[in-house]
């Protein structure tokens, strides 16, 4: 089984490693029987990098938060975060983050531009890319934007699924289309505009469709999607219908195809027996409506249930020989697995 050099557009796993957890979390630079990814099972995939997110969770959670029926789901939508708490929980990630690229020696490497990822995967060198999905650390003086991208943040979602100062998150539910509520408030306008001063991409994964047109009619810079799957094929509130998929090939932009088992089967379940095909299903529609240089890899490892097929960082290559023996050549597969996502970031980020 060949393996590629994989670029991946989002994954969760600072929220379990040593360095932010102490002892109750995972030591990133050895291979772990739990989650999905560390780096001895990203390289025995081919994984050489991606986006990691930082990502504040609520300081006091609800525990009746999900409805569920035979044919559908609902999520209680989340409170907004106290914004002293969500700036504690960021700088602390930064940190973990740092602390682990320290610990490695060597064999992790934080990049801010696409050549920089390019010569980390020439070098052998396992790259991070510093997301933030949420922006409720930012003030709306914006201060701290300018503060997070000195510390080498490149790529932000203005929402996660929850109201904040900039805007309005889409819901996690099913059946449901993404038109959940209001989108970009005024500071989440003068956000896109600075992100795009700045050059860090705006990933548009957990907005709903207001704010999701809101960022199209207001962003000069190509849309992203870091995250999600076909509207059409399962109907996600989190998933992108195809005006929005739309929109994002007329920007020249991309969708990193989430490996979330929700947003992936039909029936929305969460069942990580799912078919290979199933993904390679999404991957299709999404190249045959995005074209083949605006669709990428978004797994959301340590973030979601993935499908069994997969199963972690690993098993990336079985997903590969899928969409190979579906007829994607091996052109179109270096597109998928690193090359697009590079030709994104070279449009939108400063070097």
């Amino acid at each position: 089984m060949s393996h590629f050099s994989i670029f991946d557009g989002h994954n969760d796993a600072v929220h379990k490693i040593r360095e932010y957890l102490s002892e109750a979390g995972i030591d990133f630079l050895a291979a772990n029987p739990t989650g999905h990814l560390d780096l001895p099972r990203a390289r025995a995939g081919g994984l050489f990098g991606g986006f990691f997110a930082m990502w504040v969770p609520a300081e006091h959670p609800h525990e009746d938060s999900l409805t569920l029926t035979e044919n559908s789901y609902s999520v209680r939508m989340a409170e907004p975060l106290d914004d002293a708490y969500a700036r504690r929980c960021i700088r602390a990630q930064f940190a973990a983050l740092k602390s682990l690229v320290v610990r490695s020696e060597g064999a992790i490497r934080i990049v801010t531009t696409a050549a920089e990822i390019e010569q980390a995967r020439q070098d052998g060198v396992f790259a991070i890319l510093l997301h933030i999905e949420g922006a409720e650390a930012i003030g709306p003086d914006l201060a701290e934007l300018d503060e997070f991208y000195k510390q080498g943040l490149r790529s932000l979602g203005p929402v996660w699924s929850r109201p904040n100062i900039f805007g309005h998150g889409v819901p996690f539910a099913f059946p449901s289309s993404p038109d959940t509520g209001p989108g970009l408030t005024r500071a989440g306008f003068d956000l896109i505009r600075a992100c795009n001063r700045l050059g860090i991409l705006i990933d548009l994964s957990h907005l709903n469709e207001r704010g999701f047109w809101d960022v199209a009619r207001t962003s000069t810079a190509p849309l992203a999607a870091t995250h999600t799957c076909v509207h059409a094929l399962c109907p996600s509130a989190r998933n992108l219908t195809d005006p929005q998929l739309d929109a994002v090939r007329e920007s020249d932009g991309i969708v990193g195809l989430n490996l979330c088992v929700n947003d992936l089967r039909p029936d929305a379940r969460r069942n990580a027996d799912v078919a290979l095909k199933t993904v390679v299903r999404h991957f299709s529609y999404l190249v045959d409506r995005l074209g083949i240089d605006r669709v990428a890899f978004g797994s959301d490892f340590d973030g979601a249930t993935i499908p069994s097929a997969i199963g972690d960082a690993s098993g990336l290559p079985h997903l590969i020989e899928a969409l190979r023996t579906h007829g994607f050549d091996e052109a179109s597969l270096n597109k998928i697995a690193h090359e697009n996502w590079l030709r994104v970031l070279r449009l939108t980020l400063k070097d």
